[in-house]
């Protein structure tokens, strides 16, 4: 699911979320190897450049993640969800963001489920045993909301969760339109220009749009 879809308001959100952030995201594991970033660039012999293809290879992997809402190194997810108002039934949660299985990995790990009750004025944590996750519609199915739910607190639903990693991002086609966007930034450093910009060049569109999924 394309990240640059997803809502956090409930006047235009197709899914049952009231809002979400992303809390945790890998900022350190290099993607693209510094001897495809060298290639593409055609910097053979000259090292100087060495980190800023590094620092690059950071920007062009968060942007092809967030372009096709996957992650190419796991995320964690913070997911709220307002008072259903269905007492002591089922309800399902829609999350934001998946990746696709993996080695016979779902795309999502669930860390915690948890729920404000009148009781507390933290949340409690449901049991694992009282949830589970459907991989078919990307949702958290809920076994219960308890009837002492806090009327109080705005979302008093809370779901964390990690976006695992996505094997696309070892395709090369993926790859290869990492490259095309490296060398897009590399060679056009300053926003300045006499010409429109255009915010992603077409081959690494064009490369790109069959792995993003559609979303109806």
């Amino acid at each position: 699911m394309s990240v640059e879809n997803l809502s956090s308001g409930y006047s235009n959100n197709p899914f049952n979320y009231a809002q979400f952030e992303q809390v945790d995201r890998d900022i350190v594991t290099q993607w693209l190897t510094l001897d495809e970033m060298t290639r593409q660039t055609n910097l053979f012999g000259d090292e100087s450049q060495d980190q800023d293809l590094i620092a690059l290879d950071l920007d062009v992997r968060m942007a092809v993640e967030d372009y096709l809402g996957m992650a190419i190194f796991s995320n964690q997810w913070k997911v709220y969800y307002g008072n259903f108002g269905f007492y002591n039934s089922t309800v399902f949660l829609d999350l934001p963001a998946v990746s696709g299985a993996n080695q016979g990995q779902s795309g999502v790990t669930i860390s915690s489920v948890d729920i404000y009750t009148t009781s507390n004025t933290s949340p409690t944590t449901v049991s694992s045993d009282d949830y589970s996750y459907d991989p078919t519609g990307n949702r958290v199915i809920l076994n219960s909301l308890p009837s002492n739910i806090n009327t109080f607190v705005a979302n008093p639903i809370v779901v964390t969760y990690y976006q695992n990693a996505s094997r696309i991002g070892q395709y090369p086609v993926v790859k290869k339109a990492g490259l095309l966007w490296l060398t897009h930034l590399y060679n056009n450093r300053s926003a300045t220009s006499d010409k429109p910009l255009v915010d992603i060049p077409f081959g690494v569109a064009t490369l790109l749009r069959p792995y993003k999924p559609l979303v109806m």
